[in-house]
């Protein structure tokens, strides 16, 4: 990483989370970015991160179950404590916060599905709340519209998002580029929870967080700020008229 890093004017650093499961991991390599970035001594560096949910919902809090004894949502909370590192360092930092991406919807198995009628349903437990989305090539964008920018957004917390849409909007938007409708299909956070797969427990309680603190998430993820960084910024419309076909329908 330090040898990558010479002679660079900035770095933009991201972790998967979804590669190995492993917050203490994306932990770890966060403290290697930021030591790299200060040895190298960068004069802008982009962190990708995410709310430590754990300063919203204390650990000892039950509202959103605990997870591993030390998570709400893990691969939020790791990444969100790790911001320390980069403000230790003392590095010229941007703390950049994506949104949901829409690419979920074909890779992810977050799309549509066809219900006991056969009818498609979009399933999930965000109640009525509106969520922020984006498509994931914007993220790069609007970063690079933050190094265009040079030190404005330095020290700054910085969302994105293209859109951001209730369950029931985002389910009219598919049915009108999917050509049949879909229906939003509202389940309690603890449902999705259930399911079972690799992430469930973590996914569904991230999915609570965008409910039940969705006037904080979305503040932070200003559509108009994120085309003022990025003016090619695709709304969840302009999305699917490009991948709708993409998406599988089971």
């Amino acid at each position: 990483m330090e040898k990558s890093l010479e002679g660079a004017y900035g770095a933009y650093f991201v972790t998967f989370f979804w590669a190995h499961f492993s917050p203490e991991k994306e932990f770890e390599q966060a403290q290697t970015f930021a030591s790299a970035a200060e040895k190298a001594g960068l004069k802008h560096v982009i962190w990708s991160t995410l709310e430590d949910v754990r300063e919203f919902v204390p650990l000892h809090n039950d509202s959103i179950p605990t997870i591993r004894e030390k998570y709400k949502v893990p691969h939020f909370d790791a990444k969100g404590e790790a911001d320390k590192f980069f403000i230790q360092a003392g590095v010229p930092t941007t703390f950049l916060y994506p949104s949901f991406y829409w690419e979920n919807f074909i890779y992810f198995g977050s799309g549509p599905k066809k219900g006991a009628d056969g009818k498609l349903e979009l399933t999930l437990p965000i109640g009525d709340a509106k969520m922020g989305g984006i498509a994931a090539e914007d993220i790069g964008k609007s970063a690079y519209g933050i190094f265009k920018k040079g030190k404005e957004f330095i020290g700054k917390k910085v969302g994105l998002a293209g859109d951001q849409l209730s369950g029931e909007e985002m389910a009219n938007d598919l049915g009108e580029a999917l050509g049949q409708p879909v229906r939003y299909n509202k389940i309690p956070a603890s449902v999705f929870r259930s399911f079972g797969f690799p992430g469930a427990d973590d996914l569904g309680n991230m999915f609570q967080f965008y409910d039940d603190f969705e006037e904080q998430v979305n503040s932070l993820r200003s559509v108009s700020g994120s085309r003022q960084l990025n003016p090619e910024l695709k709304s969840f419309p302009q999305w699917l008229k490009e991948n709708a076909k993409k998406i599988p329908i089971e």
